[in-house]
């Protein structure tokens, strides 16, 4: 018999444990039996005196009437010609293109099982071409037939040898109206999972119930052990979505356990509390705003101060569309925790961002971030910049703010993970476009604060991307929504240019460009890649040869090295055209963002460098090139950087896509749609929620095999209800050791690790 925590090779064998270890990461009877199948595979429809449907799957046991070997027309080989007699009116038509190497098993008078989709040729007589088919034995007494080896072809052959026993071959399990297909490797094949998969349900213990009878009977939930069998071996169409039913929400509650977990044992860290003040720096900060806070910031402040006062980490996300003002609200947090006498950390992904905060933050305070100055207010702070390459006399001065505490604000990038930075008292992290980051960064910088506390953690966002929206969806973090846009921010107009079949257009988006600098305002034209370091690894192209295979797999796309020497000798020649992207030495890197800044360039041709966080209000045209090869993420947080002034923005998604792919069809929904909530969802339904609890950020690694935080958020509501009352009265789970091996089964060791990080 066997347990849910038995080993595999235990129970399996050595040699089939290994190899579904290295293909799966499966280890003990429970992993085996939560890889559940991909869909199953049915007798398909039977036979009627009506005519099937082309593509239909049909999978019929009949006689083998008749069989023609004849040579193909067109190329090489020979097609063979099968009539089964299945008990219709008239026999099936069957077609092997492999004919000269089946017909020594397919004969007249063989009895067989063959399952195919419907085609339909020029005489309207519909076929099974090139079927999946299994030689049967004669009908005899009992389900286990005299078949000692195998003799079919395709998923049949395999399914047949996976219902082999001591005692022959298990015929009647190919009389199952839903046979399981399994996610399998090249290594492992669906019918090699079934075959372990029934070999450790006939050796099964009964399973202990872990969630209270009266959960199951409120939510007419299937007994845990009935549920792991059905998933795998249904009777009916009923008994699979019951059977998920049930293991959708033990996923749902195994998270919220997780999750609950880690919210109590948040509440136990100690972080010093920062209260508002009327006389500090936060308070002069507002009253010497030029403009009226809305409504929205107001209140996602009242929310951050009342998580600052509190004796415990605040680990709050603020999510804000593009241009909500999440910067400023960052800020007067900041100085609340600078009032009562800690420090704070902003982390950005990129020195362009780093350094645009640092102007766009010393701009803001102006005297009070002058502190040590003779211009510094009387309630001030100092504002200093670390990244990586700055020079190691201003490195070091900043360092030294730092340690000493003459710095209340420190901004950089991931400089400030390193180990020789120090703080005097950190108490506050700010993290911007947080999905940059890894989890291990964060941590690293608030390992930074004094021994014993841990500092309060604000992490932000334009655009949430999928593993940020199954966080927040699971309630893992406290979360704060700027959806009002302030005063005097213009609307912006998003339009595909279908460059393969109107080449027109694109001439007039460099048009476009032309009629906005005119008019006194600025451009980018933002593309994917860089581009020298494709000349450098080729060696140079020649001009005028053809290109190369490698060339010709997929579209080119054009890099920002070649885009800027088009646009500035061609259609924008007579305007001031410049570079910008990361391979630019840091100080290059500044020269030309100031220029931008100050309007001395009028298109500025770049990279996604300035993605996320700079602010050129004069600029209103966006062109990105090669639109198609951008997330829908990176797409809204880009158009972003345009109408952020008085004047309307306007972005131009330039693509040689197929027009009737989909990826088309997400240029058309993100040009349809400002809403960066609305695209975020869309970007989840793509990518898929990505591993919930693991550093995957994408659909590929996924600890949810069945639950959707899109679709399920019912489920998952009920269970984050039901963990939190159970971890409050049990932490530990001490008194519910089924729930505690529910929850350690959704995730192991190391990602317990990972989320007590994040």
């Amino acid at each position: 018999m066997a347990t849910l925590g038995d080993r595999l090779d235990h129970v399996l064998g050595v040699k089939t444990a290994e190899v579904l270890q290295e293909s799966f990461d499966m280890q003990s009877v429970e992993d085996l039996l939560r890889h559940y199948p991909l869909r199953y595979a049915t007798q398909g429809q039977p036979l009627t005196e009506e005519e099937p449907e082309e593509g239909a799957h049909l999978t019929v046991i009949g006689r083998i009437t008749k069989t023609d070997l004849r040579p193909m027309k067109n190329r090489r080989g020979s097609l063979l010609k099968v009539s089964l007699d299945a008990g219709g009116a008239k026999p099936v038509d069957i077609t092997f293109f492999n004919g000269d190497k089946v017909r020594h098993l397919v004969k007249e008078g063989a009895r067989a099982m063959m399952s195919g989709t419907v085609h339909y040729w020029r005489d309207k007589q519909w076929n099974l071409s090139h079927p999946d088919y299994l030689i049967l034995p004669e009908k005899g007494e009992g389900s286990v037939e005299s078949l000692t080896s195998v003799h079919g072809g395709g998923a049949l052959r395999g399914l047949a040898q996976s219902a082999k026993g001591a005692g022959g071959i298990d015929m009647s399990f190919f009389e199952r109206e839903f046979i399981p297909v399994y996610p399998s490797t090249a290594k492992v094949q669906s019918w090699t999972i079934l075959r372990c998969v029934r070999q450790v349900l006939d050796q099964l213990d009964p399973l202990e119930e872990p969630l209270p009878q009266e959960l199951c009977a409120e939510h007419d939930l299937l007994p845990v052990s009935d549920a792991l069998r059905l998933i795998h071996l249904p009777e009916r169409k009923s008994d699979i979505e019951a059977a998920r039913n049930r293991l959708r929400f033990d996923e749902a509650m195994a998270l919220q356990l997780v999750l609950a977990e880690r919210r109590h044992q948040t509440e136990g860290r100690v972080a010093e509390p920062c209260p508002p003040r009327t006389d500090g720096i936060a308070a002069a900060f507002d009253k010497r705003l030029p403009f009226e806070l809305t409504e929205g910031q107001r209140a996602v402040i009242d929310e951050i101060s009342a998580d600052l006062s509190r004796p415990h980490p605040m680990h709050r996300l603020l999510q804000g569309e593009v241009g909500s003002g999440k910067t400023i609200v960052a800020l007067h947090a900041m100085l609340q925790v600078v009032d009562n006498g800690q420090q704070c950390a902003l982390l950005a992904p990129t020195e362009v961002l780093a350094a645009q905060h640092y102007r766009s933050l010393t701009k803001m305070l102006g005297d009070l971030g002058a502190a040590g100055t003779l211009e510094a207010a009387e309630q001030s702070t100092k504002v200093v910049l670390v990244t990586g390459s700055m020079s190691a006399g201003q490195k070091k001065a900043a360092l030294l703010d730092a340690v000493t505490g003459e710095a209340g604000l420190v901004i950089g990038t991931h400089a400030l993970i390193q180990d020789n930075v120090e703080f005097f008292d950190l108490g506050m992290v700010v993290v911007d476009e947080q999905h940059r980051f890894g989890v291990e960064q964060r941590d690293a910088l608030r390992a930074k604060a004094k021994g014993g506390t841990s500092p309060h953690l604000l992490v932000m966002t334009a655009t949430p991307i999928p593993r940020t929206i199954a966080m927040t969806t699971l309630g893992d973090l406290e979360t704060s929504v700027l959806t009002q846009l302030p005063n005097g921010r213009s609307p912006i107009t998003s339009k595909v240019v279908p460059a393969k079949v109107k080449p027109s257009w694109v001439d007039r988006a460099w048009e476009r460009i032309h009629e906005e600098v005119a008019q006194g305002r600025q451009a980018y034209v933002v593309c994917s890649r860089i581009g020298d370091e494709d000349e450098k690894a080729k060696g140079g192209k020649a001009k005028g040869k053809a290109k190369s295979e490698e060339e010709k797999e997929g579209p080119t796309t054009h890099s920002a090295v070649d885009m800027y020497e088009m646009l500035a000798a061609g259609p924008l020649k007579d305007l001031r055209v410049g570079l910008l992207h990361g391979r630019l030495p840091a100080d290059e890197k500044d020269q030309v963002m100031r220029a931008f800044n100050d309007a001395e360039i009028d298109v500025l041709v770049c990279t996604t460098v300035v993605e996320v966080g700079v602010d050129v209000p004069n600029a209103t045209v966006m062109a990105i090139v090669d639109a198609d090869r951008f997330g829908v993420s990176q797409l809204h947080q880009l158009r972003g950087r345009v109408g952020r002034g008085k004047h309307a923005g306007l972005c131009l998604l330039i693509t040689e896509t197929n027009p009737v792919g989909t990826a088309m069809a997400r240029l058309e929904a993100v040009a349809g749609s400002t809403d960066g909530f609305e695209l975020s969802v869309l970007d989840l339904r793509q990518r898929r929620e990505g591993d919930v609890l693991g550093s995957a950020q994408s659909g590929t690694a996924r600890s949810l095999r069945l639950l959707s935080l899109l679709d399920d958020l019912e489920v998952i509501t009920a269970a984050q209800q039901l963990a939190r009352e159970i971890v409050a009265s049990d932490p530990g789970l001490k008194n519910h050791p089924g729930l505690a091996s529910m929850m350690r089964a959704a995730v192991d060791g190391e990602r317990l690790e990972y989320l007590a990080k994040s």
